[in-house]
């Protein structure tokens, strides 16, 4: 089937003919067949670089209204923003925040990319724009699956398609387990496919050997080790410098953050491809030891990747990889979650991370996506996949992850925190005012379709006790109703729990005396909630923030004999202590050397500071309360 054949204006026609897309691939082809350019429902679950963002595209083009596309991530939002933008007579627009947006301007384009979030959001507060959709693409559907962010999508999906009865939904998946299950709740067809434009190999290394899944075999020299060397980095460092010395580019997956910047210094003594220019253009993006440490190992041809690093240091990464000017990119495994970064060679050298409490298998799943990414269209003739193992663990990692298909994808809804969150949401949005109400709208979620037996108005009943007791829902006579703080609790995108702390916090500063009110009081506040990621805290400095918050007791809403769990409450105050430095004069540099956290860890709890600080603002009104530190510490945090 030719790109000419499908119902595309000459324009496109030639865009495409002109990127050298003519034919279509087999799976592009099915969901033609399936109906993608006719309006129709479609899942297409199949692997990565097979054309799923043409199967996208195609459905937007030939929509007959507006399309929206959404995104599990930021990355991916700006990353397919520029792909769509590229559209000859298409006007695209992008909205990521979680909690601001022109709304008006983003009804005038013709493509909108989203973050799931920011849909719901939009839903919430009852954007014009969400009612005149015609077409909605779904990217990574399996995350539906994904604790947190999975549950506002199923929700999202199933209130749109309330919204707007004869929407075309497409979806685009890995290759999970159960993918009819998810066309089935979409009611759309499936389009599963194994084919691949570069194939794909995946094995195991062990005593200087790959051991392929097509019955063939590489031979690696490893350099003999010392008592000091790790004989896994040896391997992976061997296995990255076959691949570039024979003109490949590679990715290698390590466990943490630490190991990324560890075993790319160690590539870097290799010189693999040298980059001068690029590790210059590295140095003008901002000086953090992180950033330095980068462009050091850019001028080797090697560059690291994950969330500590500043979010201009992250694209440079990308689009350097992307445009060959970098060798290798030495990643934790949020890399293989949709940004487009192909290499011949994909090196797994850790396949455990910690959890928290122990050391845990990685997910089938995850460990795909990582291998879907060997194997660049039009530069390799083939992709390779490695898992560095030894003599002991050989067997079982081919039997866990390469002849093993990925999990099946089920729902997190039942997740007690969503729950509360999107209870509150459908009450306050006016989608329904009763138990029933709730439990019929919730009755479309994938929740509900994998569990067709379950009581969702006795879940919704238990939930509605908790979000009254949190002084957010009203069920006076068996009328549900948001009160005023949860009306703008929800207006505001927090979750309930984060409502209530912040509420419990502008009641406390009203019993303090003025002169204890101070902006470390606001950001203690807004860093106590669940919505502040975590930050980590060490042992040899819990000794001194405990020693800080005992000096700053009074500014604070908590009593430290009353924080429980007392080590999430310190955890808190070395957040809000970073921010208050940073509010000061702090840069980020000086942050990053005196509190171990990355340049990028500084900038997400900059950006969700400003945000709960607006929330805690709005809360405050709410109260008819007044706390100007709230909107000051805001406007300090502002660069």
């Amino acid at each position: 089937m030719r790109v000419r054949d499908l119902p595309l204006s000459a324009a496109l026609v030639s865009h495409y003919e002109s990127d050298g897309i003519e034919e279509l691939y087999p799976p592009q082809a099915a969901a033609v067949e399936a109906g993608v350019a006719e309006g129709g429902r479609v899942v297409a679950a199949i692997p990565t670089a097979s054309g799923k963002t043409f199967i996208a595209e195609l459905a937007m083009l030939t929509a007959d209204g507006p399309a929206l596309y959404i995104v599990p991530l930021r990355a991916l939002a700006r990353e397919k923003y520029e792909t769509f933008d590229r559209l000859p007579g298409v006007s695209v627009g992008i909205s990521t925040g979680d909690f601001d947006a022109d709304e008006a301007a983003l009804g005038d384009h013709d493509i909108v990319v989203a973050t799931s979030e920011k849909v719901d959001s939009a839903i919430r507060n009852g954007a014009p724009w969400v009612e005149r959709l015609a077409c909605v693409v779904v990217d990574e559907v399996h995350l539906l699956g994904a604790p947190g962010r999975g549950p506002t999508l199923e929700v999202t999906l199933a209130t749109l398609q309330r919204r707007v009865p004869d929407l075309q939904l497409v979806a685009l998946s890995a290759t999970v387990d159960n993918p009819e299950v998810i066309a089935d709740w979409l009611d759309a067809a499936l389009v599963e496919s194994t084919w691949r434009p570069v194939s794909l190999r995946t094995g195991v290394y062990a005593d200087e050997t790959v051991e392929f899944d097509d019955g063939t075999d590489l031979d690696v020299v490893v350099p003999p080790t010392g008592p000091n060397d790790d004989e896994a980095t040896e391997a992976t460092v061997a296995l990255v410098e076959d691949a570039v010395e024979t003109g490949g580019q590679c990715l290698a997956f390590v466990r943490s953050r630490r190991e990324a910047e560890a075993l790319a210094d160690r590539l870097a003594d290799e010189d693999l491809s040298p980059a001068p220019a690029l590790g210059d253009e590295l140095d003008e993006l901002g000086g953090t030891a992180t950033g330095r440490q980068l462009s050091e190992c850019a001028r080797t041809g090697v560059g690291f990747h994950h969330a500590g690093l500043r979010s201009a240091h992250r694209v440079a990464v990308e689009n350097a990889f992307r445009d060959r000017r970098l060798a290798v990119i030495c990643a934790t495994p949020t890399l293989a979650a949709g940004v487009n970064v192909p290499a011949r060679r994909v090196v797994i050298r850790d396949q455990k991370r910690y959890t928290g409490d122990s050391m845990a298998w990685i997910p089938v799943l995850d460990v795909h996506q990582m291998c879907g990414r060997a194997g660049r269209p039009h530069l390799d003739p083939f992709g390779e996949a490695v898992l560095v193992g030894d003599a002991d663990t050989k067997a079982e990692l081919f039997d866990r992850y390469v002849t093993a298909d990925a999990e099946a994808v089920d729902s997190q809804f039942d997740d007690p925190e969503a729950l509360r969150t999107h209870v509150l949401s459908v009450v306050a949005s006016g989608f329904a005012d009763s138990l029933d109400g709730v439990a019929d709208v919730f009755s479309a979620t994938y929740y509900a379709h994998q569990n067709p037996s379950v009581d969702l108005v006795g879940l919704v009943a238990d939930v509605v006790s908790e979000l009254e007791a949190m002084e957010l829902l009203d069920a006076t006579e068996g009328t549900l109703s948001a009160t005023t703080l949860g009306a703008q609790t929800s207006r505001q995108y927090v979750s309930p729990t984060t409502g209530a702390r912040i509420v419990s916090g502008i009641r406390a500063i009203e019993t303090m005396a003025d002169e204890h009110v101070t902006a470390r009081t606001a950001l203690e506040v807004v860093c106590d909630t669940p919505d502040m990621h975590d930050t980590y805290l060490g042992n040899r400095e819990r000794a001194l923030m405990y020693q800080y918050a005992r000096s700053h007791a009074a500014e604070f809403t908590t009593a430290m004999h009353d924080a429980d769990p007392f080590e999430e409450w310190l955890t808190a105050v070395k957040t809000a202590r970073i921010l208050h430095e940073w509010t000061e004069g702090s840069d980020i540099e000086e942050l990053v050397e005196r509190y171990r956290i990355g340049p990028g860890d500084v900038e997400s709890r900059v950006e969700r500071a400003e945000w709960l600080l607006g929330a805690a603002d709005a809360l405050c009104a709410a109260l008819d309360a007044d706390v100007p530190e709230f909107r000051e510490v805001r406007a300090l945090l502002s660069p």
